[in-house]
C-alpha cells in the first residue's frame, strides 16, 4: 500500500449484528482499510452513506425493512456515489441482479474467505468489479432461467440497439465475457493478446455505458433472448 494514500473508508450494512462485527474486525485489521459506519438495514445505510460519506459499501441484499436492492439503486442515483460490493447467497441471485444492473461493481458471499472479501473491497474502492468469471456465469445463468422476467421485450430490442455499435471483434469479446470467461480464456478464443482482450473490454465499457462485466453479460444475453 502507498503509505501516503488515505485508508478506503468503508460502510458494513447487514441485518446480523454478528456479521457486521465480525466484517468489522477483519477490515478494521488492515492498514489500508477502515469502517467508519454500519447499518442494520437500507434505511439506516442511506442515512449513514450520506453522513459518512464512505468510498465502498458493503452491502446485505436481503433485511428487514428496505432490502438492500432498494438502497442500493438510491445510493447509485446520488451524485459522486459509493462504489457498491453486494453480500449475498446464490439463493438471491435474482435480487443482486437488479443491483449490478444498476451499477453495483459485485458481489461475495458471506462465506468467503476472509483475505478473498478483502480484495473485493479493494478492488470495487479502485473501481474494479469484484466479479470471479464463475460467479458471473452463475448470476447470468439465473437471469435466463424459465422464471426470469428481466430480458423481455422492449429490453430485448434496447440490448440489440446498443450491441450493434460494436465492432465485429467488440462483439465476440462481449460474447465470451457472457460466457463467464476471464482475459485469459478471451484471449485464447480469439487468439489475441490480453492485453488487447482489456483494450476491447475497455471499449465495451465506453460504447455500451457500463460500469461492469456483468452488466455487459446481462446485455449480451437480454439481445438473444
Amino acid at each position: 500500500m502507498d503509505s501516503k494514500r488515505k485508508p478506503v473508508r468503508v460502510v458494513i450494512v447487514d441485518d446480523e449484528q454478528l456479521v457486521r462485527m465480525a466484517l468489522r474486525l477483519v477490515i478494521d485489521g488492515e492498514p489500508d482499510l477502515t469502517v467508519v459506519g454500519e447499518a442494520a438495514d437500507g434505511d439506516a445505510a442511506i442515512t449513514v452513506v450520506d453522513e459518512q460519506r464512505p468510498d465502498v459499501v458493503l452491502m446485505d441484499v436481503r433485511m428487514p425493512g428496505r432490502d438492500g436492492l432498494s438502497a442500493t439503486r438510491e445510493l447509485l442515483t446520488r451524485p459522486a456515489p459509493p462504489r457498491v460490493l453486494m453480500l449475498t447467497t446464490f439463493d438471491s441471485d435474482d435480487l443482486v441482479l437488479g443491483a449490478l444492473r444498476a451499477g453495483a461493481l459485485g458481489f461475495v458471499l458471506k462465506d468467503t474467505r476472509p483475505e478473498q472479501i478483502l480484495d473485493a473491497v479493494r478492488a470495487v474502492a479502485d473501481g474494479v468489479p469484484a466479479l470471479s468469471p464463475a460467479a458471473t456465469a452463475r448470476v447470468i445463468a439465473a437471469a435466463t432461467g424459465p422464471q426470469s422476467a428481466h430480458a423481455r421485450g422492449s429490453s430485448r430490442e434496447a440490448a440489440r440497439k446498443q450491441l450493434s455499435a460494436l465492432t465485429e471483434r467488440e462483439r465476440e469479446t462481449a460474447r465470451a465475457i457472457a460466457d463467464g470467461l476471464g482475459n485469459p480464456e478471451i484471449a485464447q478464443r480469439l487468439r489475441i493478446s490480453v492485453a488487447t482482450v482489456k483494450a476491447h473490454t475497455g471499449s465495451l465499457f465506453a460504447k455500451l455505458e457500463v460500469e461492469n462485466r456483468v452488466q455487459i453479460a446481462l446485455l449480451v444475453r437480454d439481445a438473444e433472448e
